[in-house]
């Protein structure tokens, strides 16, 4: 399936594609033939980036330009750019995120705002310019969206990213219906963890930490960045022509751990499970 040219002849932007996940994203896109735009707030991050990411590919299919996306003019900006640069625009890849660790009676409205202000409206904003872009052209297209495992089951101690990317799944399963008869098809990743330099600093900023959160992924492994761009590109490929409104999962079986009642009993010893067997048997 991962030939040279799965997505030829593609456009795709890449939001908060200077850096982590996003870059592994657009690195990998280019090498199946696409083009790709990235964007974000470090313009310094985004050139240098850029200048790396033509190295393996023609310069001319990699274009970076500033952006915040929690701002609508700009986003407005960015795509007109986009489009100005490669005649068009096929894939919308909305990664920006911005996340922390913190108990959430700790929280300023203003920590709540620069979670949500990125996460929830910033994906908003820029899935509708595209979005009203591409319906007014008669263009068919793909959007998919970066969320989180615990969108749908929620998590202490990051609510802001968790109610912001609660709304970003249900954008995904509603627009999936609304405007699919335009040809917009909506898709989405639930990443578990996957060490970047930025994310991981903040959300696992002590080895104890991180070693926790490895101990409760059944695979006993993070991801590779490698894997998700993988899975990135065949969501996004005509492979995936009829996924429509689809989340899918990445993270070794994390949150299934945590889902079942009775998971953590894989701590018990052999010898405790001939116990309780005994016990069972004997009705206690």
């Amino acid at each position: 399936m991962f030939e040279s040219g799965l997505l030829k002849d593609k456009v795709i932007l890449v939001t908060g594609g200077g850096t982590g996940l996003g870059r592994s994203m657009a690195e990998r896109f280019l090498e199946l033939g696409a083009a790709v735009a990235i964007t974000g707030r470090r313009t310094e991050v985004l050139e240098e980036t850029a200048k790396e990411l033509a190295q393996n590919a023609s310069p001319a299919k990699v274009f970076w330009k500033g952006c915040d996306i929690r701002s609508p003019e700009q986003i407005a900006d960015l795509v007109q750019a986009v489009e100005d640069q490669f005649g068009q625009l096929d894939i919308l890849v909305n990664n920006a995120a911005g996340n922390f660790i913190s108990p959430t009676e700790r929280l300023s409205p203003r920590a709540v705002d620069a979670v949500l202000n990125i996460v929830l409206h910033g994906t908003f904003y820029t899935t509708l310019e595209v979005g009203k872009r591409w319906i007014e052209q008669k263009k068919a297209g793909t959007m998919l969206n970066i969320v989180t495992s615990y969108a749908w089951t929620g998590s202490g101690f990051v609510v802001p990213s968790a109610a912001a990317k609660a709304g970003v799944l249900a954008l995904t399963r509603s627009l999936a219906v609304e405007w699919a008869r335009y040809g917009i098809r909506q898709v989405a990743i639930a990443p578990g963890p996957f060490p970047t330099e930025g994310a991981w600093s903040r959300l696992s900023p002590t080895p104890e930490l991180s070693d926790k959160m490895i101990e409760r992924i059944p695979l006993k492994r993070v991801g590779e960045k490698q894997e998700l761009a993988n899975l990135a590109a065949y969501l996004v490929s005509d492979f995936a022509a009829y996924v429509n409104g689809e989340v899918v999962t990445i993270d070794g079986g994390e949150w299934l751990q945590g889902a079942g009642e009775f998971n953590e009993l894989t701590e018990v010893s052999e010898e405790q499970w001939d116990l309780l067997a005994e016990m069972t048997r004997k009705g206690k």
